[in-house]
């Protein structure tokens, strides 16, 4: 009996260590708040560099968000966390200026022990069951039949990264395609299909890396379908539209809410407090644009840091939007520019400079509604070879009538899953 005591009580500091949490909830008002004074637990999420590996993925996914949102102010969505996943694999075979260049973009290091105990343990994490919401993730190789790739390499990808490799005729172009999109639809709930098209295959394809991430979550307090009713919304081109919008207004509940001179920032939560959505909504003298111009780690903190329980009338458009990217060009201009060139250096992979990246292909889906979220994301780095109580207060709104951002965070590790904007939830 004093065993199983004793074994109880183990497992469940093994639980509370790896959780490693760099958000601390306080319980007032029976609702979670994000505490950023509490540091991450070192022994599982130790530093990288002079960032966390959260902060090197989520301080990649703004740059590459600024990027894409300079060139579109349209409606947009991603999962930093898998592009940053698959451009992280590849990067494990990178070497010499070609590695210096994608260690500048992914804030990482080559040869790093704890960038591979972080990649492990966010894997980890994010497969690990719950009956409260659904998150998933997976890495696949795609291999040229008859290219060899190195033990070390396969083993690294395999021991840290969960991925395995898998052989591919891609001179079949049309079959090599299906088949690496049906391992996606698979790991995505069949919402990402055709992410890679057969005209991205060529005979000189060597190697297509990919990551698949999933989530569905049900909001902590669910929406009244009987409560959405149109209501304008006004798109950063100044034109107007009636969309559906879920409320919560005059209500008991209480939302983690707080501001700054420039926005609103609210956090819904979904069942199991684990993951939230962070609603980032510009006051009425801001634009969108310049809140996404200055997006960094230090700013995402200080967002973080003003929550706290309110009360408020909330309204929050239905929403859902599907994006395609290829990310070559916005990459290079990041800076990352020899290792789309035949000068590139992955001799990590096969042991010659034989492979260079051709493209990155990327897709989003989210579906926002009354009961709650599903979205998934996946990502594909194309390798060619390169010789082939008290008084009531006044009650806050927090109105999402114009173009706003939003992130779906999980608050455990503090690694932004997916972000997106609005501008036009009828697009």
């Amino acid at each position: 009996m004093k065993l199983a005591y004793l074994a109880i009580i183990v497992a469940a500091m093994l639980v509370l260590t790896a959780l490693g949490t760099i958000y601390m909830f306080q319980n007032q008002f029976e609702t979670d708040v994000i505490n950023n004074d509490i540091p991450a637990n070192d022994d599982i999420f130790p530093p990288l560099g002079n960032m966390t590996f959260q902060d090197a993925v989520n301080s990649f996914g703004f740059t590459l968000f600024q990027e894409i949102y300079s060139r579109n102010t349209g409606n947009q969505f991603v999962s930093p966390y898998s592009i940053f996943t698959a451009l992280a694999m590849t990067y494990e075979g990178a070497r010499g200026d070609t590695a210096d260049e994608m260690a500048t973009v992914l804030n990482i290091e080559q040869d790093n022990t704890s960038f591979h105990t972080y990649v492990q343990n966010l894997y980890n994490e994010f497969n690990a069951e719950s009956s409260e919401y659904n998150l998933s993730t997976a890495n696949a190789l795609w291999v040229r039949k008859n290219l060899q790739l190195l033990d070390s390499y396969l083993s690294v990808i395999r021991d840290y990264y969960g991925g395995d490799a898998t052989e591919v005729d891609f001179t079949q172009a049309v079959m090599a395609a299906a088949i690496i999109n049906r391992w996606v639809e698979n790991q995505t709930n069949k919402l990402i299909k055709n992410l890679v098209p057969a005209d991205a295959i060529s005979p000189s394809t060597g190697l297509i890396l990919t990551n698949a991430i999933y989530f569905k979550g049900i909001w902590k307090t669910q929406f009244e379908s009987a409560n959405t009713t149109d209501r304008p919304f006004t798109t950063q081109e100044g034109s107007e539209h009636n969309v559906p919008a879920m409320q919560f207004v005059d209500t008991h509940d209480w939302f983690n809410y707080g501001e700054t001179d420039e926005v609103q920032i609210l956090e819904l939560p979904y069942t199991g407090d684990s993951i939230s959505m962070v609603a980032v909504l510009p006051k009425e003298t801001y634009q969108l644009s310049t809140i996404i111009d200055s997006l960094d780690t230090n700013i995402l903190s200080e967002w973080l840091s003003t929550l706290s329980p309110e009360k408020l009338d909330i309204y929050l458009p239905k929403f859902k939007v599907e994006s395609s990217y290829s990310l070559a060009e916005l990459l290079a201009h990041l800076g990352m520019q020899i290792p789309f060139t035949p000068s590139a250096d992955f001799s990590g992979i096969t042991g010659a400079p034989d492979l260079f990246i051709s493209n990155v292909l990327h897709k989003a889906y989210i579906d926002v509604n009354e009961e709650g979220t599903e979205a998934a994301a996946a990502t594909a780095v194309i390798m060619e070879l390169t010789a082939h109580p008290g008084e009531e207060p006044e009650r806050i709104i927090f109105d999402c009538d114009h173009p706003f951002l939003y992130m779906i965070l999980h608050k455990e590790t503090g690694t932004i899953l997916f972000m997106g904007t609005i501008n036009d939830p009828t697009a």
